[in-house]
């Protein structure tokens, strides 16, 4: 089937309390549990986001910590893909700001960590690596961005030409940044006629307004900027090529623009 259901938890983050945002953040999905095929939690929601370097080396956690089994429990209760941002803490003690990729069986499909570091994370996060691997799942092939890397327009780009069909991005997108947040995810969608779905959380100086944007750049669902609030919208992939088909960027792209010069194979009929 090409119609699956989404569903973007936005949540109010209670600074240094895992075990309360968990709780919380389980509480909101399961609303969407029996519904949702991909359930999206925003960035760093199970610490927040405010926290010094010292609060995230106590509250960060291995790929192998209690959060992510937790989430791969629920994610195997549910049937449902969780694809979910934490504080990582490698074997080496380094800090990043990660996300991972859960499928329906509760496997773990993979870890992204942010490879583009927004202000004064530079001060407590390494940087991942600029890489953007693109997850095949049940229902479709799903690109993360975290955050600050939607605001280049080269992330998304390369996963739209290794064939992605949805990015997702958790996010703790700021009230000042938040005409950005309006305007930049349309406009990566738009671009790479692709689904973007934007989580993000809400209070603590984070505009909310989480939203799903189709391949043409419209909004086609988008939470509040005050409350907490669960999103939940089916995507249909097959209007993607659709879009593809009515506005031609992609077929229209040389690849020698592509950034690095690699040459990529257009992805443009399914």
């Amino acid at each position: 089937m090409s119609i699956f259901q989404v569903a973007a938890i936005q949540i109010t983050p209670v600074l240094g309390d895992v075990q309360a945002n968990l709780k919380r953040g389980i509480e909101l999905m399961q609303q969407v549990s029996n519904d949702a095929d991909l359930i999206v939690f925003p960035e760093l929601w199970t610490t927040g986001y405010y926290l010094s370097k010292q609060a995230f080396e106590q509250l960060s956690e291995t790929q192998e910590g209690p959060t992510i089994n937790t989430l791969r429990e629920e994610a195997l209760k549910s049937n449902s893909i969780i694809i979910s941002s934490f504080a990582e803490k490698d074997s080496e003690g380094r800090l990043y700001i990660s996300a991972t990729i859960i499928d329906q069986k509760g496997e773990l499909l993979g870890i992204v960590r942010k490879s583009l570091l927004w202000g004064r994370e530079n001060e407590i996060f390494e940087m991942g690596e600029i890489k953007y691997p693109i997850f095949q799942t049940l229902h479709a092939k799903i690109g993360v961005l975290i955050c600050y890397e939607m605001e280049f327009p080269e992330p998304s780009r390369l996963m739209a030409l290794e064939g992605a069909e949805l990015i997702v991005c958790p996010s703790v997108w700021s009230v000042a940044a938040s005409r950005r947040w309006d305007i930049q995810l349309p406009a990566r969608a738009l671009d790479n006629t692709i689904f973007i779905l934007g989580v993000n959380t809400v209070g603590n100086n984070s505009c909310g307004k989480s939203k799903l944007v189709g391949p043409m750049g419209d909004i086609l669902s988008e939470a509040s900027d005050s409350r907490e609030e669960v999103l939940l919208r089916a995507v249909d992939i097959k209007s993607l090529y659709w879009a593809r088909d009515e506005n031609r960027y992609l077929h229209d792209y040389r690849t020698k623009l592509t950034p690095g010069g690699k040459k990529i194979p257009i992805p443009l009929i399914e």
